[in-house]
């Protein structure tokens, strides 16, 4: 935690120089037990940097979905972030992000295909539209109530349906943190 928080106080290019050797070291982590395993991953990195109020996403999976407070709802693709996590040993030239600026009140939700591809008794997959639809409708909610109707309606949709594939699900839901005055 410690080196986190001293990362974090770094000028700007030495954070993004910081971001780049962390996802290298993990790569270099993990890229051992993807040669062991013979098997590929997805990885999605978000940091949420509270004194610029803004998120910092990396690598390819699925879409990231955004609801302002105003309402107004985004859909960020993460094809051009991918960057092949255990495949090559050093991956820094690969490295891509985006930067998402956060307003009070603004939702993002991460989650894997196994949300949107749930399908219900006619095998009919959820979707993403159905997954936006929930979280715009309860945008003003906290994040925890967001989470929950996400689940609920998925588990309301699949029925009684055996589920196949994980599911994971994060909610985020920005609250900006009132740094203290210098004086």
């Amino acid at each position: 935690m410690i080196n986190l928080n001293a990362a974090l106080d770094l000028p700007l290019n030495k954070r993004k120089l910081l971001k780049i050797q962390f996802f290298n070291a993990l790569n270099q982590t993990v890229y051992s037990n993807v040669q062991r395993m013979n098997s590929e991953k997805n990885l999605t990195f978000a940091l949420l940097e509270y004194r610029n109020n803004t998120l910092y996403l990396s690598g390819q999976h699925e879409q990231m979905i955004v609801v302002r407070e105003n309402g107004h709802l985004e859909q960020i693709d993460t094809i051009d972030l991918g960057f092949p996590i255990g495949l090559e040993e050093d991956i820094t030239n690969f490295i891509a992000q985006i930067q998402l600026p956060l307003n009070a009140g603004d939702v993002v939700i991460l989650y894997t295909d196994g949300i949107t591809e749930a399908e219900n008794l006619e095998k009919e997959h959820y979707g993403l539209k159905r997954l936006c639809d929930i979280v715009s409708h309860n945008r003003q909610r906290s994040a925890e109530d967001i989470k929950q109707a996400i689940v609920d309606d998925v588990r309301q949709y699949i029925g009684g349906q055996k589920i196949f594939d994980d599911m994971a699900l994060l909610v985020l839901k920005h609250k900006p943190v009132t740094l203290p005055l210098l004086h």
